[in-house]
């Protein structure tokens, strides 16, 4: 199995922009709890064309990482571990699990009260730290280890897209909604039919549907995931449309785009109680869904689908490895941040939910890192 030039640069790119969100992380988390903290907060709140900062951030610069992510899944399925129903049922069932479970248990714990809205915060599985951590393993991590993941949380993001897309659009403006879709329709029509390869009427029309997506009601970065699909595949290969912007997005969405989210959504506060934070209900939910539910549901849905006869394990792949990768699918951050701010209100339960997700995530990365360092063949090759 050969992995395609496009995949290592993604995986590069997801690799090295792991450790990047992490410095940021680390230097917004100090800032933010220095006696510079008011200023660093309130910089972030500085108001641009009406909005502040964080929202252009959130609804604006966000929709160009759901596009690189759509991309990715677009060459997933034409190309990749997607684009054989029989390979692809490994991935989609421990990503369902990978859902389900921590939902399940967020919703153990808040069913029938107010941050019931959070169910969808440890459905999620961050990219770029989840390979950053296994990249640190080095030729040890089999081949196979590497797509499952890698396909793993492009399917969980989707899944993620999908749940903002259902259960986090309160109000909808038809006409603007309608207008959206009307010019994702055209731009597909002009790939799939008139073969139009010049990237700038899709990036031109991108921006138009964008806007009417975004005074619609629904998140504005669905548009991403659109416009990925909207934009030609061809054959995949180097000359292809949604390959040039593929490899145009990279560099800029690891190191610039998810650096600023970071910079901008982790300036959080630790003025409370950590005890009491730590046990309230929606703490719980999330700790408990994104460090234990994560594993058991990407584990026990891959392992029931194999004995089942639907898919197969590849060969340099075992159980050991696939919990691994459960406690990595644990490392929310960047999607689980975003979720938080679509379902609470309450700054003060935002500030708590994300020092949770942080806490959470670098607890998974651990027990990830560590389980795979453990019991992986070190002598094995990538």
């Amino acid at each position: 199995m050969k992995l395609t030039q496009l995949f290592k640069d993604f995986f590069e790119s997801e690799k090295l922009g792991g450790f990047v969100l992490l410095l940021c992380t680390i230097t917004s988390l100090l800032l933010a709890n220095s006696a510079f903290g008011e200023s660093y907060h309130h910089f972030w709140l500085t108001e641009f064309s009406g909005k502040p900062l964080e929202y252009w951030i959130n609804d604006g610069l966000m929709t160009i990482f759901f596009l690189l992510i759509g991309l990715e899944l677009e060459r997933e399925i034409y190309q990749g571990e997607l684009s054989n129903i029989k390979d692809a049922l490994l991935p989609i069932f421990a990503a369902i699990g990978g859902m389900a479970i921590p939902a399940g248990i967020y919703l153990v714990f808040n069913f029938g009260t107010a941050t019931q809205s959070g169910a969808g915060i440890p459905m999620a599985t961050d990219i770029a730290f989840a390979i950053g951590i296994l990249s640190l393993l080095g030729n040890r991590v089999p081949l196979s280890l590497k797509i499952f993941l890698t396909a793993l949380a492009v399917i969980d993001d989707l899944g993620a897209i999908l749940i903002i897309a259902i259960f986090y659009t309160k109000t909808i403006l038809w006409s603007n909604l309608a207008i959206a879709l009307g010019i994702f329709v055209f731009l597909y029509v002009l790939g799939k039919y008139f073969k139009v390869k010049n990237l700038l009427p899709y990036l031109i029309g991108g921006v138009f549907m964008w806007y009417f997506m975004l005074h619609s009601g629904v998140h504005a970065t669905i548009t991403g995931v659109l416009l990925a699909f909207a934009i030609p595949f061809g054959n995949g290969g180097t000359k292809s449309t949604s390959y040039i912007l593929q490899h145009i997005l990279h560099k800029p969405v690891a190191f610039i785009i998810l650096p600023i989210f970071a910079l901008a959504n982790t300036a959080i506060v630790m003025n409370g109680n950590l005890a009491e934070v730590v046990t309230e209900n929606y703490s719980l939910g999330v700790a408990l869904g994104l460090v234990i539910g994560k594993p058991i549901g990407i584990f026990l849905l891959t392992f029931l689908t194999v004995k089942i006869g639907w898919c197969t394990l590849p060969s340099d792949m075992n159980w050991k490895s696939v919990l691994g990768v459960g406690f990595l699918g644990g490392i929310g951050f960047t999607m689980s941040i975003f979720i938080t701010l679509l379902a609470f209100e309450n700054p003060i339960i935002i500030n708590n939910t994300k020092l949770i997700i942080v806490f959470s995530s670098l607890i998974a990365g651990i027990v990830g890192f560590l389980f795979l360092k453990t019991t992986l063949n070190q002598n094995q090759e990538a």
